[in-house]
């Protein structure tokens, strides 16, 4: 699978990134045997950069996924964590913590915190939970609420750990395309992840933050290419964004797709191509909690997408004409 670096960097990304949420119980529990032939997996396939992070079931994806990778050469994959939220001990707690969307006991609670301290002590903490040495992306994670401190105070200290070599490359992730637009163009990241605002359905960063990037050597990680669950099954129910699709927004998935199914082409596999005909996009970002799920999703992201299909969904106005797209 095809490696590309991040940035101005050395930190090389494959196309294709497992994230590791669902592996943190979302939603719904996952057993260990099923992460761990999940992550096996995934690097069967080639897959090298895999995306965690503390918030995901409590620090259960992080050890998850650390301890599968222990297992390999330190310098044949990349792994980026976040941080933002620290994990508070509650030992008297009882109950789950299905209201943060993790099937997991609710055996801590989740902090803000931008601080510069708060950033030292997440890293080392990812580091104990994942059992590895190092880390080579940290991303500020979701900052929607915290932009002054997360600039502040957050990115330098993230920027004097890559200057020490702690980490090898740093950015910020989050559901919007106008924060991070702020971090792409008054600090120097090296990646931002933009998850759900760059897909068949919602091209939001494609006004600011892409040209942005592409203007000043910043890399784009792509997530939420299925818009939670749309754009991989459209149907009465089915996900936008973690919640139900309101029906506008099925019917255009359900036009898309007909498009789609025109040419040949799974809806998945043109959902999954489509980001990476912009410049700036380094990697598709794709949650998987099976091995199943990583094979699909491997399938989908090889599937070659002909000219045509983006032609036509251009000439239904299922596409805007100032998109750019790839084979």
């Amino acid at each position: 699978m095809r490696s590309t670096a991040l940035g101005h960097g050395d930190v090389q990304v494959t196309d294709l990134a497992f994230g590791a949420a669902a592996l943190g119980n979302l939603f719904t529990e996952v057993g260990a045997a099923e992460a761990e032939a999940a992550l096996l997996t995934a690097w069967d396939a080639g897959i090298r950069y895999f995306d965690t992070a503390p918030h995901y079931g409590l620090g259960l994806s992080e050890r998850r996924v650390g301890a599968a990778l222990r297992q390999r050469p330190r310098d044949s994959y990349t792994l980026s964590t976040k941080v933002g939220r620290l994990l508070e001990p509650t030992p008297d707690a009882t109950g789950d913590d299905l209201a943060s969307g993790f099937a997991v006991p609710s055996s801590h609670r989740r902090v803000w915190d931008f601080s510069a301290d708060g950033v030292l002590r997440s890293i080392e903490a990812s580091l104990e939970r994942l059992g590895l040495d190092r880390i080579d992306v940290a991303y500020l994670h979701d900052p929607d609420d915290h932009p002054a401190q997360a600039l502040d105070q957050a990115y330098p200290a993230l920027e004097r750990l890559r200057a020490e070599g702690v980490v090898g490359a740093i950015g910020a992730g989050m559901n919007q395309s106008a924060l991070l637009t702020r971090f792409v163009r008054e600090t120097d990241v090296d990646v931002v992840l933009l998850a759900g605002r760059y897909t068949l359905l919602d091209q939001d960063g494609l006004a600011e933050l892409l040209p942005e990037a592409a203007r000043r050597g910043t890399s784009v990680v792509v997530g939420g290419v299925f818009n939670s669950g749309l754009l991989a099954d459209p149907r009465p129910g089915a996900s936008y964004d973690y919640a139900p699709a309101a029906q506008p927004l099925l019917e255009r998935a359900l036009r898309i797709q007909a498009v789609c199914e025109r040419h040949g082409v799974p809806l998945r596999a043109a959902a999954l191509r489509f980001p990476f005909g912009h410049p700036a996009v380094r990697s598709v970002l794709v949650g998987m909690r099976s091995a199943a799920e990583v094979r699909d999703a491997v399938a989908m992201a090889e599937r070659p997408v002909p000219g045509e299909l983006w032609q036509e969904l251009r000439a239904e106005g299922l596409l805007p004409l100032e998109a750019p797209v790839c084979g």
